[in-house]
């Protein structure tokens, strides 16, 4: 019987034959935290009786969540993180670098790896072809301290993904639809597997965005596989020898198969405070938004701020709208402005924010007021996601987000471009 992505990976990893349902110990490639869940892991590690990191090379602190620190004990947390980089030799990405998610994906992710992390969306490296799931600050401590890591090996799920996108469709929208379609448990510890022609066209931002919403359809991970996509993608980071292809077997076995068809998908909004609480962004018109926000490891990439500018250009944010703007990387930032994006968003009205997860999380730049509503772009719309527990989050793609910033209600970007 053949096998899938998932099993294909930790077959690998752990030297024996991973099936979906078994229990296998696996080698980790990569392992991380970041300055909201680095902290605990740091100190889990050390009165763990573990003396030194397994792979100080291929263990990773990230200041992104708070980055610049907005108040005194998380300052002090980067301090902890910085000292700990210090003393234990591992690598540390410091704030305005990006999002960790980003970073990953930039300089570190291979085909084939298993990736850990201390941060749910850590699956965003399934986009390069990795094993890369979310995990407990103490189960990321252990990874620090052995460089191996426990795990149930998945059923898989493959989603079948065909023909071409509508102009104002994107990455995000087949995303969002896929949510709603299982809810938001319907993939819970199984692995999202995407396949079908228009995986093969999509860039690897496209896959980034899916691979990073896998989880909240409960997903341990959303893989993507390793093809010539991957591999131009790679070399254009100056990575070649990081590329091998990865793919699943023809005869593999899933537990189901979904089929999409892109090319009958429309702009799609998630509402509070569930993101498979779905709906078509045309069914909410005359909903006002106080708030948008464009950004975070799912919708920050180079290509989404290149979809919003060209949907602002020439045009002003809507006067009781405010439009905040959060490179995911300091690559992303200085590609923006060679590019003209940067100076494009600031004409019509945007604040843009240093390269990190922003307004995503609540801690700083960007907490709602009460009654206020977002739409961002980013992967989560829980009730006080954003700082505020009385304001209202819906998601969306950059094209959705920039017309709703013109418009200030949500708005079918198809409207406006």
């Amino acid at each position: 019987m053949g096998k899938t992505l998932a099993e294909k990976i930790l077959s690998e990893k752990s030297q024996g034959d991973a099936h979906s349902g078994a229990f296998v110990v696996a080698k980790v490639d990569l392992v991380f935290a970041q300055d909201t869940t680095g902290p605990l892991t740091v100190r889990e590690f050390q009165t763990s009786g573990f003396k030194r990191l397994a792979n100080p090379e291929k263990t990773v602190l990230f200041l992104d969540h708070a980055a610049p620190s907005p108040n005194q004990q998380l300052s002090a947390d980067h301090i902890l993180l910085r000292q700990f980089s210090r003393q234990s030799g591992c690598l540390i990405f410091d704030v305005g670098e990006g999002v960790c998610h980003q970073l990953v994906a930039e300089s570190l992710a291979k085909p084939g790896d298993v990736i850990v992390g201390a941060d749910s969306h850590t699956v965003t490296a399934g986009a390069l072809g990795a094993f890369a799931t979310g995990m407990g600050s103490s189960d990321v401590a252990v990874a620090f301290g052995l460089g191996k890591t426990w795990l149930k090996v998945p059923e898989t799920i493959k989603v079948v993904v065909s023909g071409s996108f509508p102009e104002g469709v994107s990455a995000k929208d087949l995303a969002l639809h896929l949510i709603g379609q299982l809810g938001a448990d319907g993939a819970t510890y199984k692995a999202l597997e995407f396949g079908g022609d228009s995986v093969v066209k999509m860039s690897i931002p496209g896959r980034l965005t899916i691979a990073s919403m896998a989880v909240e359809a409960g997903a341990k991970v959303g893989l993507f596989p390793s093809d010539e996509v991957t591999q131009d993608y790679l070399a254009e980071q100056g990575r070649s020898d990081h590329y091998q292809p990865v793919s699943p077997d023809a005869d593999a076995s899933y537990e189901k198969i979904i089929n999409i068809d892109v090319s009958r998908l429309e702009p799609m909004v998630s509402q509070p405070h569930a993101v498979d609480n779905t709906a078509l962004a045309r069914q909410l018109k005359g909903i006002e938004i106080q708030q948008v926000f464009i950004g975070t490891c799912t919708n920050g990439r180079l290509e989404d701020l290149a979809v919003a500018a060209t949907i602002l250009k020439g045009k002003k944010r809507h006067p009781d709208t405010r439009l905040i703007v959060a490179p995911a990387s300091r690559e992303v930032l200085l590609g923006a402005i060679e590019a003209g994006y940067i100076a494009t968003l600031l004409e019509a009205g945007a604040v843009i924010l240093p390269p990190g997860c922003g307004a995503c999380l609540g801690l700083h730049q960007g907490v709602l007021a009460d009654g206020e509503s977002c739409l961002s772009t980013a992967n989560r719309n829980f009730k006080g996601r954003m700082g505020n527990p009385d304001a209202f989050i819906y998601l969306g793609s950059p094209a959705t987000a920039a017309a709703t910033a013109i418009t200030g209600e949500i708005t079918d970007p198809r409207e406006v471009m």
